[in-house]
């Protein structure tokens, strides 16, 4: 553990093991194919043998990133988060993959996946944005990562999202791009073929779908009222196993709605997942959290979306945000995503 590490150690739901082998286990299947044997990535990973074995099992974060670690250094391919999301068919993904594929309709299925994302998303925030010129599908890790394992992990879940949408959604755009913050890898040209548009060196992360989106509400080929109630059912029951430490995580962010008023304060928070003020923050920072870096989170996600229209003065958001001076809201903005709001607005809203 470097020293940057004891000082800010990792949460505790990273050491948990709350994860599918799935996910990890096709990375290594990936590197296999370039001769890279499972023996050498464990070994070089410092787990067991046979930490893979069991097709349901699950591992921690921390160990399936020191998986996806192993699998870059040893093979020094850059694009393997590509080759793993092209592999992924919806199935690798449990009952989430088939509540996804039984939905009647894909504004059904996005609800399901925002519902249920942190069964298979653990360590990687989903947010879905909507304005005039179209949606923007955005990942954004919920802890520090080197540049290369989050350039590795964001092109997996992006292409394996994309393969998705593609399969469930026949009517969507065909101008749908992806959204990488990282360098172009050495041989993506390889893959370039079987992918969309991706667009690389941009500030945020994520699947760009532009124009109206009457396709919503269009029906799907693949929709099947009874085994949709059957593969949420599932999906409810494995939510319902979910630590209630956990849970309140979950539940704090879903809290942080901004309202007439702003953002809920601790005390009101607390009070609306019916905890005490004090054991609210005991369990997120058992999380590795507090309530102010939630409210930064809130505020990171709510700004965009507030951009998104035209009409409202950077002032008037910046207010809405609870920025008592402006100029407060344009160095945070700045912060998280290396521009001011109207350089953002102006550049970068949908591209």
């Amino acid at each position: 553990m470097s020293e940057s590490q004891s000082r800010n150690p990792m949460p505790a739901w990273t050491r948990q093991a709350n994860q599918a082998v799935t996910y990890p286990r096709m990375f290594v299947d990936v590197a296999g194919d370039q001769g890279v044997s499972r023996v050498q990535i464990l070994r070089h990973a410092g787990l067991p043998l046979d930490a893979l074995d069991d097709p349901a099992g699950r591992l921690s974060p921390q160990h399936s990133w020191r998986i996806l670690d192993a699998c870059l250094t040893l093979t020094g391919d850059p694009t393997l988060g590509f080759q793993n999301g092209l592999r992924l068919p919806l199935t690798a993904h449990g009952s989430l993959g088939y509540a996804l594929m039984c939905a009647a309709t894909p504004a059904e299925a996005l609800a399901i996946l925002e519902r249920f994302w942190h069964l298979r998303g653990r360590g990687v925030l989903l947010m879905v944005t909507r304005s005039d010129t179209g949606m923007f599908f955005e990942l954004m890790p919920e802890v520090p990562m080197s540049p290369a394992l989050r350039d590795l992990s964001l092109s997996s879940m992006l292409t394996s999202i994309y393969r998705g949408m593609q399969f469930v959604l026949p009517m969507l755009p065909g101008d749908t791009a992806l959204w990488l913050p990282g360098e172009r890898p050495e041989g993506f040209e390889y893959w370039q073929a079987q992918l969309p548009v991706v667009r690389f060196d941009m500030p945020r992360a994520g699947i760009a779908v532009p124009g109206s989106q009457g396709w919503l509400d269009q029906p799907l080929p693949t929709a099947n009222p009874e085994a949709l109630a059957q593969a949420v059912a599932q999906c409810e029951r494995e939510s319902a196993l979910i630590s209630a430490v956990d849970d309140v995580l979950r539940q704090s962010r879903a809290a942080f709605v901004l309202g007439t008023d702003g953002y809920p304060s601790p005390e009101q928070l607390a009070e609306r997942l019916c905890l005490t003020p004090r054991t609210l923050r005991r369990r997120l920072h058992d999380q590795g959290l507090s309530y102010r870096q939630l409210l930064e989170e809130a505020r990171r996600r709510d700004s965009r979306q507030l951009l998104a229209k035209p009409d409202l003065e950077i002032q008037r958001i910046s207010e809405l945000l609870g920025y008592t001076d402006p100029a407060n809201f344009t160095r945070a903005f700045k912060a998280w995503t290396g521009l001011t709001p109207s350089v953002w607005r102006r550049r970068h809203w949908m591209g």
